[in-house]
């Protein structure tokens, strides 16, 4: 007898109202700081993260291949708000029925995806990107034990391939795991993240770079 799968639905309203909790720590201050997506600060990351949701929620609702739903918001003057209603519009999306049945067009990823695989794209990218801003904050990452062995599962099925990791690629080349990482430490670096890089509190970040300029993120 073989166990039910996840509700891949569900555990990505996870990762996104975690990513929403972390969001609400950032303050005025931190929008400017350096993060895990090399190039990025906090605020580019937010906007990218907001393109995407709109463009899953759009992708959900048929409308992926228009690629105006893709692209960043262009008034990033409130970061927080900005990224709570992009969260909203996908989560809206992602509720109605029988999603993880429909076909998700995503151009970024190259073509028309089952709708299962398409929110495990999702679901993976903002456990990734909660963690991004936590790391950033220094702050902890809050996710079920259950939540992070399933991210792990899906990055453990992301292409190793060298060529398609990298600048202008979703994810950083792979990168070694130690002996005993947990799970989310060890998704983080099959995906190209390295958190012993992000170990400071928030009291202990240094201040943020305001000359910070947008790069490829490989993130």
């Amino acid at each position: 007898m073989t166990s039910a799968a996840p509700d891949i639905v569900a555990l990505d309203r996870i990762a996104v109202h975690e990513s929403l909790r972390v969001v609400e720590l950032a303050e005025e201050a931190d929008w400017e700081r350096d993060t895990p997506c090399a190039g990025w600060t906090l605020r580019q990351l937010l906007a990218h993260m907001a393109a995407q949701h709109y463009g899953f929620a759009a992708a959900a609702q048929g409308a992926g291949s228009e690629a105006a739903y893709w692209r960043e918001p262009e008034d990033m003057s409130e970061p927080g708000q900005t990224y709570r209603v992009a969260a909203t519009v996908v989560l809206t999306a992602f509720a109605e029925p029988a999603v993880a049945e429909r076909e998700f067009v995503l151009p970024e990823l190259g073509g028309a995806f089952p709708g299962r695989m398409a929110v495990g794209f999702h679901f993976i990218d903002y456990v990734v990107h909660a963690w991004d801003v936590a790391a950033t904050l220094g702050v902890g990452l809050d996710l079920p034990g259950h939540v992070l062995e399933a991210a792990l599962a899906v990055a453990r099925l992301v292409p190793r391939d060298p060529a398609g990791r990298g600048p202008g690629f979703a994810f950083a080349p792979i990168l070694d795991v130690p002996a005993g990482a947990g799970p989310l430490d060890e998704a983080l670096r099959l995906l190209g993240r390295a958190p012993e890089k992000w170990p400071l509190t928030r009291a202990d970040r240094p201040e943020p770079n305001i000359q910070s300029q947008r790069g490829l993120s490989g993130g």
